[in-house]
């Protein structure tokens, strides 16, 4: 690959909307970067694909966003990163690449009992890594993490059913048995679940006095990315010319759309996305 310019873009992908979380903290804390947004909609749910499918499915949206000239990758799913990310770094060593991960250490120093619920899906939760890195934290703080598998939550949110009585239902199934056994951290373990935190502090407030400390790690991505860019030399200057934000889907450009303009105010192009007979990706119809 040849050397990334600073003005080429940043590639940010998700199985689908949960990743404009992400999206959402790379864009203020880096103002004058190039971003690509890719929405896996058409494969989702990744949490109930094989492994090797869900890396072959990755390296596949690499290689998409490589080809647009991304100089950095930033995997905004949980289940992504525990599957694919170490496929991926070394398919493309050099480049900088950024996962996203529970953010257990925070939530242990945050918390005040030692007590932290880990809200995510079924996948993140029953994955080797995440599990040695539970017990790592856990012997070296003293913390004890409780968790909770939130079974529907992301498909419920990229549906777009932000504020409804379901999703409420979902929310009070997951968190509430969290509360009663003490907790008084919770992580956002899954980077659709930052997309519902007004809702989720609403079932907190109603069922507890005592204060909870939410943990959305799309911060510390954003910030790992600005060093990484600033480290290798190619994070993009100020200039006149203001940063430009693309999105692609394999679902529907038009749902894209919506979810950039509900979630985030924004009204950037979007395109679908649809794959050619080798396994590459092709782009289709634009919005």
């Amino acid at each position: 690959m040849p050397s990334p310019l600073p003005d080429a873009p940043i590639g940010i992908f998700d199985s689908g909307v949960g990743g404009l979380s992400v999206l959402r903290h790379i864009r203020a804390q880096l103002p004058h970067e190039h971003l690509i947004y890719f929405a896996d909609s058409g494969f989702a749910p990744y949490g109930d694909k094989p492994e090797h499918v869900l890396i072959e499915r990755v390296l596949a949206i690499g290689a998409f966003l490589v080809e647009q000239g991304a100089k950095a990758i930033v995997v905004a799913c949980n289940t992504a990163t525990v599957a694919a990310i170490a496929a991926l770094r070394e398919r493309y060593p050099g480049m900088p690449i950024v996962g996203v991960e529970p953010g257990l250490k925070p939530a242990a120093a945050a918390s005040r009992n030692g007590l932290v619920g880990v809200l995510a899906t079924e996948r993140t939760l029953a994955g080797t890594k995440f599990l040695l890195l539970r017990d790592q934290i856990a012997q070296s703080t003293g913390a004890r993490f409780l968790l909770q598998p939130c079974i529907g939550l992301a498909d419920q949110i990229e549906f777009g059913t932000l504020e409804s009585a379901e999703t409420d239902a979902l929310l009070r199934r997951f968190i509430l048995p969290l509360l009663e056994e003490g907790a008084d951290t919770l992580v956002l373990g899954c980077t659709h679940y930052p997309l519902v935190q007004a809702s989720i502090e609403r079932v907190i407030a109603g069922s507890t006095d005592r204060p909870v400390t939410l943990i959305d790690t799309g911060e510390a991505v954003a910030r790992q990315l600005a060093r990484l860019l600033a480290a290798g030399g190619i994070s993009r200057a100020a200039t006149d010319a203001p940063a430009r934000l693309d999105g692609y889907t394999s679902a529907s450009s038009t749902a894209l759309a919506s979810a950039f303009s509900g979630l985030l105010g924004l009204d950037p192009p979007t395109h679908e996305v649809v794959a050619d007979s080798a396994g590459g990706m092709l782009i289709g119809q634009n919005n």
